[in-house]
């Protein structure tokens, strides 16, 4: 830990640990705080972020449950609803599917249901599992969805200090919250002030300042994005990257500002390109920002197809070449 009288005081944490600390801080602090899901007590989790949680709280607030998403949520649904502020993992977002009838029809609906009378102070844990050869049914990004379900906030981080921030914020919010995690990013290690405020919700995070082009990316794409800036600054062109932080609510205000400097957009995730989280900015930098336009936006997105497995995971999976790519066309060098 670094930091003096008059800095910041910050350590070095991996994002995984960010989330857990941020769990066992509000666990600490609310003595009902209770976990659901499938392995998450003396095995920590299935990717370790529940570690030594169980220890600390034992199996009366640090639950295992049967593997059957819609039982867990529905559960967590219904001592939210009680009172009882609750966080509900599934192992793999690819599951999301299975629960969705309580997500969409029952957490998300019932704030408005009785008139604002009834919160669901329920925060569901799910991770992205791309890139990792574990084919078509455990390596999907299924966040666009949900930005179709009026009711539930969604929060996607990209590093350690926005997990620890933004669930501090999540596990304050009185209504269901998506939070969407990345695997790939659990193991990347970043300075974190812990003493830092809750991270606002709707609250975009410009990663570099650029002047000829702009690029929003989620999660993991956010660190290609910059490895596709930098290639890019050696040629004298200048990328600005924003990471929205939440898709719901999105800070567009942000965005078009950074629109009205570049002219340029490209928006880059690990979803499938149609239908996708840069679909719909797309449609909204048109309808907000079309005079600023100088040029179509670029979606930088997986195919597509069924994710595979194996080596051709490379031909399907957007990356910091095909970032380059995009910006290329948006200046005007390719076509």
């Amino acid at each position: 830990m670094v930091g003096g009288d008059n800095s910041t005081v910050s350590t070095s944490m991996t994002m995984s640990e960010a989330i857990n600390h941020a769990i066992g801080e509000a666990m600490e602090r609310d003595p009902q705080l209770t976990l659901l899901g499938q392995d998450i007590g003396a095995y920590g989790g299935t990717f370790g972020v529940y570690r030594g949680l169980f220890d600390r709280f034992g199996p009366q607030r640090v639950i295992d449950g049967p593997l059957c998403e819609s039982g867990t949520i529905g559960f967590g649904i219904g001592i939210a609803v009680s009172g009882v502020r609750c966080i509900a993992e599934i192992e793999f977002f690819d599951f999301v599917g299975v629960a969705m009838d309580q997500i969409f029809n029952q957490a998300a609906k019932l704030h408005y249901f009785t008139g604002g009378k009834l919160t669901v102070p329920l925060t569901i844990r799910t991770p992205i599992v791309s890139r990792m050869g574990m084919g078509p049914q455990h390596s999907q990004s299924l966040e666009a969805w949900f930005m179709h379900i009026p009711g539930i906030k969604v929060v996607i981080p990209s590093q350690a200090d926005d997990a620890l921030g933004l669930m501090r914020t999540a596990l304050t919010d009185p209504n269901p919250i998506l939070f969407v995690e990345n695997v790939r990013l659990y193991g990347r290690r970043g300075p974190v002030d812990v003493d830092a405020d809750p991270i606002p919700f709707g609250s975009a995070r410009v990663v570099r300042e650029g002047t000829d082009a702009t690029v929003v990316a989620l999660s993991g794409m956010v660190h290609e994005a910059v490895v596709a800036a930098d290639r890019l600054a050696e040629r004298g062109i200048s990328v600005e990257v924003i990471d929205p932080r939440t898709i719901v609510p999105l800070d567009m205000d942000t965005i078009l500002t950074s629109l009205a400097k570049t002219m340029r957009l490209a928006v880059a995730h690990d979803a499938h390109k149609s239908g996708g989280f840069g679909a719909e900015l797309a449609a909204r930098c048109m309808e907000q920002g079309f005079d600023l336009l100088d040029a179509p936006v670029e979606r930088v997105a997986a195919l597509d197809v069924p994710i595979p497995c194996g080596p051709v995971l490379d031909e399907v999976y957007p990356n910091a070449d095909r970032v380059v790519e995009a910006v290329e066309r948006l200046m005007g060098l390719t076509r």
